[in-house]
């Protein structure tokens, strides 16, 4: 299975994984145990998806079973807004390791660089973006301290590695003035409409790997409402011609531009035979002139954007 090679751990992610974002709950052990069974290895969750439980339980189905050993997968989690603050971390780590079953998690995340006021788990969780009266409410905890609290979580082996989401070069060079332990992983917004040239380069030359979120740009977005009318990328005649000329679907084509040049990729489907076209989206080669049509198609179009639903949080403006 092609992986990328962690600089810090010398830890191997899968180049290939599997996103937990909007996995339905109540198929979500069965999707899970699914997918490993198919060969996944890497499944990218996070408490703001309401599901860790769920997943945890595919894969201790899956342990127990003997499909797959606790080594033999990689595990991804992320800490949400609102337990920034350093006396909160490690308890969020340890509540969703318990809720997933686990020991420890591969990669862990900074979901988000904003605080939010802290929400006590045993009162709502996740927490999602708003108080309890329906307005955001930001927490004043610098990103050090947050990062600080986060090595913490590596010495304890709670965490192998920790990285950083949706954050932006100025940031991550910010962070890795202070840091102890480097991020070793990047997950952000990519797909053709939205290159971020730039943002993987540095990535590359910082050597902090890259992981893809929302890699058939629009799509995932249209049952939210957050598309923002954009035309799908699954159906555009770039993408279309290209894949007719590989033999593969368009789907494959848009995660290959991605997995193609190092980059990992997370997609997600509660459809059976997409989970396994998704898979099987690494055993061919798009040409130079491909992978160029397709970056071509950069129109800056970021769909996950915070600043949408406060100005106060425009971490991309």
């Amino acid at each position: 299975m092609a992986a990328v090679v962690l600089k810090r751990t010398g830890q191997k992610m899968p180049l290939v994984g599997f996103g937990l974002w909007k996995v339905t709950k109540s198929s979500c052990a069965d999707t899970v145990y699914n997918a490993i069974k198919l060969g996944y290895r890497l499944f990218d969750g996070a408490g703001d998806y309401g599901n860790e439980k769920e997943a945890g339980e595919g894969i201790q189905r899956a342990l127990k079973d003997g499909i797959v050993k606790r080594a033999d997968l990689f595990i991804t989690s992320k800490l949400w807004n609102t337990f920034h603050a350093a006396d909160h971390v490690k308890e969020l780590a340890q509540y969703q390791l318990k809720l997933w079953g686990l020991d420890y998690f591969d990669l862990y995340l900074i979901h988000f660089p904003i605080a939010l006021k802290y929400v006590d788990p045993a009162h709502r969780f996740p927490p999602e973006w708003f108080g309890d009266d329906g307005n955001v409410h930001l927490q004043n905890t610098p990103m050090h301290e947050t990062w600080q609290a986060m090595e913490t979580l590596v010495d304890s082996g709670l965490v192998k590695n920790i990285g950083l989401s949706n954050c932006q070069g100025a940031l991550i060079l910010d962070v890795f003035r202070h840091a102890r332990i480097e991020p070793q992983v990047l997950q952000v917004e990519l797909h053709p409409y939205l290159t971020q040239e730039p943002l993987v380069a540095l990535c590359k030359t910082l050597g902090i790997a890259l992981t893809a979120y929302s890699s058939f740009g629009p799509q995932s977005y249209v049952e939210l409402s957050m598309d923002k009318g954009a035309s799908s990328l699954l159906e555009h005649p770039v993408v279309s011609n290209i894949a007719k000329s590989h033999g593969k679907t368009t789907s494959q084509v848009l995660l290959r531009w991605a997995s193609q040049r190092g980059i990992a990729v997370i997609p997600k489907s509660n459809n059976y035979d997409r989970i396994v076209a998704n898979f099987q989206s690494d055993d061919f080669d798009l040409t130079a002139s491909d992978l160029k049509a397709l970056s071509a198609l950069n129109i800056n179009l970021r769909l996950n954007d915070p600043a949408d639903i406060d100005p106060r949080m425009a971490i991309f403006a």
